[in-house]
């Protein structure tokens, strides 16, 4: 059993993205608590900053005002640990659960540190997805916490670093939690929309979607005055306007009718036959490929013809919209596409036949 499972979907975690001061983490808590809809306070204490002479947290007196404020509101409180000395003075304090966060998560030396450091425990540990999109590194962490003995793990999807991206400041890129889950069907994911998208006016619709997706729940920064907040002043609310968005959600239900289940069950099916004809046609493409692979072998000519291949792509993403489909998803297609068929021209090329 889950320490999340007291609480029912969606749990709802909240507070300031760093402890500032006293009076500004009990002001949240308490603001929180007001709405009645927090089940979890959380506050940053060590902020691990990409560029040195910000803000990087106040430090261990912050554990203090954490615990003194979950006390004061009832809440069960919980703070990020990067390395097994953070691990030692929360766990003195008395927080309630631990986090790792993201960029601890891409460091398997930190993560086994972190994990001996909790040998002998009981606490639960949420684990943040890697900065990058590293399936294996999130498996990772999950296995040394549960090589030491730790059982009640689970996720916190914050999205992946990427540069630039015009909407994002870290990429949902929804297909590898989901991927999680698939591994580990038992393991609760929470979403952390603050960091994925950087900017509070997104936060509802990242919410949304979590929840249309069968998140547990929602780890959101709460602020008394985000605009001079200390740090991620951008992705921050008022706890009174996280309320209203938590107002919005719509939760939809897991649980399918019978009657219901049986036309999902057809339409399935129907979705699945078209399925099978669509990789007897990328299996009949691959032999094409092939074809024209000889064809390249015995007149010396190289695979990649970029000239052609320009000439393909830009013809697909121009009728993205008569397929029905947006250009980043033709995009990726056709990516995939491409490299399997190179991948078929090159053993053509190099067999020994």
């Amino acid at each position: 059993m889950s320490w999340l499972d007291v609480y029912g979907r969606p749990v709802q975690i909240s507070g300031p993205c760093s402890a500032e001061s006293e009076e500004q983490v009990l002001q949240t808590a308490l603001d929180l608590k007001a709405t009645g809809k927090i089940h979890v306070l959380r506050a940053g204490i060590w902020k691990p900053r990409t560029r040195p002479n910000s803000f990087e947290g106040v430090g261990e007196i912050g554990l203090k005002w954490l615990v003194n404020a979950g006390k004061e509101t009832g809440l069960k409180v919980t703070t990020e640990v990067a390395n097994a000395k953070h691990v030692e003075m929360a766990l003195k304090a008395g927080i309630d659960v631990l986090w790792i966060g993201a960029r601890t998560t891409v460091n398997p030396f930190t993560v086994q540190e972190i994990a001996d450091a909790l040998r002998g425990t009981d606490v639960p540990v949420m684990i943040k997805n890697p900065v990058n999109p590293d399936l294996s590194l999130w498996l990772g962490a999950f296995e040394r916490f549960e090589a030491v003995g730790l059982t009640d793990l689970s996720g916190i999807h914050r999205g992946f670093s990427v540069y630039n991206h015009v909407k994002y400041r870290n990429v949902p890129s929804w297909e590898i939690p989901i991927a999680l889950k698939e591994r580990r069907s038992h393991t609760k994911i929470i979403c952390d929309p603050s960091h994925i998208t950087g900017n509070r006016d997104l936060l509802l619709e990242v919410s949304q979607k979590a929840m249309d997706l069968n998140f547990d729940g929602l780890m959101i920064e709460a602020h008394p005055d985000p605009d001079n907040a200390l740090s991620d002043s951008a992705q921050q609310v008022t706890p009174q306007r996280w309320s209203e968005m938590m107002d919005q959600l719509i939760l939809r239900s897991h649980e399918v009718s019978t009657d219901i289940a049986e036309t999902i069950d057809d339409i399935r099916g129907r979705l699945g036959s078209l399925d099978d004809q669509l990789f007897d046609l990328l299996s009949e493409r691959m032999l094409l490929s092939e074809e024209v692979g000889q064809l390249k072998r015995e007149n010396n000519i190289t695979i990649l013809q970029e000239e052609h291949w320009k000439k393909v792509i830009n013809s697909r993403l121009e009728n993205s919209d008569y397929y029905n489909l947006t250009t980043q998803f033709v995009r990726k297609i056709m990516d995939a596409v491409h490299q399997e068929s190179i991948r078929h021209q090159t053993k053509v090329m190099n067999s020994k036949k």
